[in-house]
């Protein structure tokens, strides 16, 4: 029951992080904001280290299987 949970959690992490990092590498590349009334830099790279995080943590799930 328990090694259910944790590959629910891990692909939600995973899924969450993973677009997330398209999403900003795409917004970035489109010289769009990331986030409005915040430096393009400091958006991008705050939204890059929570897509990264959210991988790790995702994967860290998924390893507890």
């Amino acid at each position: 029951m328990e090694s259910a949970s944790a590959i629910f959690a891990g692909m939600v992490f995973a899924l969450f992080g993973a677009v997330l990092l398209v999403w900003t590498g795409v917004r970035t590349r489109q010289r769009q904001p990331v986030a409005h009334g915040v430096s393009p830099v400091a958006s991008a790279a705050a939204a890059s280290a929570v897509a990264v995080i959210a991988i790790v943590v995702g994967a860290w799930c998924l390893t507890r299987v």
